[in-house]
């Protein structure tokens, strides 16, 4: 299971060059941030610091969304003082801390009773402090403020965020059922190769330890076989789900940026006749009986994209 969660981070993780040079784009003004870069005007843009993401909080400078995004991230409430939503900070505040506090709470209580209710409070105080945690880095980017209508670094981050949100805010709905429809079925099979590969670590366990009142009629071989074939299968599951995952983020971040280009149907093809110079004359010793210079007649065709 180790080696299938470094896999996993490390699949997350191959991507973030391209997601943060993707990021850099997006600044209010025009300016760079997150690279070095020319900017509108032409000019060196300066490499965006930890000195400047401060500086853009206090809003003396521009941030990129990528930056608004991971200060989010680190601590929550940042995008908001940068999208001036100060009003927010408080409810981020008050319902990230009460949330945790009920759960440590309802967790010391379940620890002295072992009562079911007050674990089922604790798991919806901790579910609860997630939620505001998550809403927080999604209000941040949508309340970003950009001189550009469609933004790609939104896209990257709503698929982050919500895997679909991104070709929701693309207006590339058809895509939802395909990336819906691969992650449950990475789920299901998930799902599937765990629950099986539980009752045969389980059976495995009986069978081989004394008093262990296996009553199946698998040979220990046998258990151990299925218990590694499902546990190989389900940490292919795993893998698999973090692909779509990541798939679907890649693919909002790079038809975000393509839709700023010109896809127009002016495509068209000119044939005309022309006179060829060649590029040296000393091999065109052929054609300067016929034509003095060295250059030949021919046909010459010009496409429009």
């Amino acid at each position: 299971m180790r080696k299938t969660v470094l896999i996993a981070l490390l699949l997350i993780l191959l991507p973030a060059g391209h997601l943060s040079a993707q990021f850099a784009t997006g600044m209010q003004g025009g300016a760079m941030s997150g690279t070095t870069g020319s900017d509108s005007t032409g000019s060196q843009a300066e490499t965006y610091t930890l000195k400047r993401y401060f500086s853009s909080l206090a809003h003396r400078d521009t941030m990129a969304i990528g930056w608004s995004f991971g200060g989010s991230v680190l601590l929550p409430g940042t995008a908001q003082i940068y999208n001036k939503n100060y009003w927010k900070l408080p409810v981020i505040y008050a319902g990230i801390g009460g949330m945790i506090g009920g759960g440590i709470y309802y967790n010391s209580q379940f620890k002295k009773t072992g009562s079911e209710s007050d674990k089922l409070a604790r798991n919806l105080f901790f579910i609860g402090a997630a939620a505001f945690y998550w809403g927080q880095m999604l209000d941040g980017a949508v309340c970003y403020r950009s001189y550009r209508d469609h933004l790609p670094g939104r896209a990257t981050v709503y698929s982050i965020l919500f895997p679909g949100l991104g070709q929701i805010y693309n207006r590339e709905y058809w895509k939802l059922p395909i990336y819906y429809g691969g992650l449950a079925v990475a789920g299901y099979f998930w799902y599937y190769n765990d629950m099986q590969y539980r009752r045969f670590q389980k059976d495995y366990n009986a069978a081989t330890t004394p008093g262990g009142n296996y009553e199946g009629s698998m040979s220990t071989d046998n258990l151990q076989y299925y218990r590694d074939y499902y546990r190989r299968f389900r940490d292919y599951s795993i893998v698999a789900t973090v692909l779509i995952y990541l798939l679907q983020v890649i693919d909002a971040d790079v038809f975000a940026t393509m839709s700023t280009f010109d896809v127009n149907q002016s495509l068209s093809m000119d044939i005309q006749p022309a006179v060829i110079e060649p590029l040296n004359c000393d091999f065109t010793t052929n054609y300067t009986s016929v034509m003095p210079t060295g250059s030949a007649v021919g046909v010459q065709m010009h496409f429009k994209f």
